[in-house]
């Protein structure tokens, strides 16, 4: 009997406690803020309000796993999912990984890595990423895009432009060679490819950006098993499947051991 108690206290001792993953959503509810524009995360049908993508599959992985249903807010930007952690609206958010939004959030650690790169004119000089930074010329990314925030450290001779993710705009600026590339993820500059002849995507990528959940700051139990859980699915192969699954146009499961999301300095 004392040999049966001692094997249960070893067991549970190296199980995570239900309690400990049932905090990731307190109120009985996994309430899942993202990038409702961003189709690397998720997209919603138009026609039966279905709301699927990587990002949705591991909400509702992660929801079945701790046994509560799942809520989806897909909001408008960053700043926004970092609001609903912040004020309490959300319990976790996907958003990329960007030095610039340290502090506010607990980042977890790299789940996907979805390509960054741009799109340019048909005719354009530039061919490749090289091409890119280089004096005369007027690039253009989203306000507080993962890809601007890069650019804003690392470009030293293009002149950077901020603007909205509309793509109206976006072809109408490259149209008047008002700007010379638009760079983001590679299935927004894909989907803008399709809509219209006359622009190319670059066929390389400047950086992969580190897609993370973030949690309440000061929350290290709730960001220990949001960790554990992508250890998991990355395991398993169900975050292989959900991004193959997804159909996103330049996205990819991180490997193994991206503990700490980074970017290029």
């Amino acid at each position: 009997m004392k040999a049966l108690a001692a094997f249960a206290f070893v067991l549970l001792s190296i199980q995570p406690t239900m309690a400990t993953d049932r905090d990731i959503a307190p109120g009985g509810t996994l309430r899942a803020a993202y990038l409702g524009s961003n189709p690397t995360q998720a997209v919603q049908d138009r026609a039966t309000g279905v709301i699927r993508g990587a990002t949705a599959d591991m909400a509702r992985e992660l929801g079945r796993r701790i046994g509560v249903p799942v809520e989806f807010q897909p909001l408008a930007g960053p700043k926004a999912v970092i609001d609903a952690i912040t004020s309490g609206e959300a319990d976790i958010g996907f958003i990329a990984y960007a030095p610039e939004r340290v502090g506010a959030v607990e980042f977890s650690q790299t789940y996907m890595l979805a390509g960054q790169t741009f799109l340019v004119l048909e005719g354009s000089n530039i061919r490749a990423i090289a091409d890119v930074d280089r004096a005369g010329q007027k690039v253009a990314g989203a306000r507080n895009d993962s890809i601007t925030l890069l650019m804003k450290r690392k470009f030293k001779n293009t002149t950077l432009i901020e603007i909205s993710h509309d793509p109206v705009e976006i072809k109408r600026l490259l149209l008047a060679k008002e700007i010379d590339a638009f760079g983001a993820n590679r299935q927004r500059l894909t989907n803008i490819q399709k809509e219209a002849q006359g622009f190319r995507v670059l066929p390389d990528n400047l950086f992969g950006v580190p897609q993370t959940i973030i949690v309440p700051k000061g929350k290290a139990e709730v960001l220990a098993a949001v960790n554990r859980f992508i250890d998991d699915v990355r395991a398993s192969g169900f975050l292989q499947k959900a991004v193959e699954a997804s159909g996103v146009v330049g996205l990819e499961a991180a490997p193994a051991g991206s503990w700490t999301p980074s970017v290029p300095e």
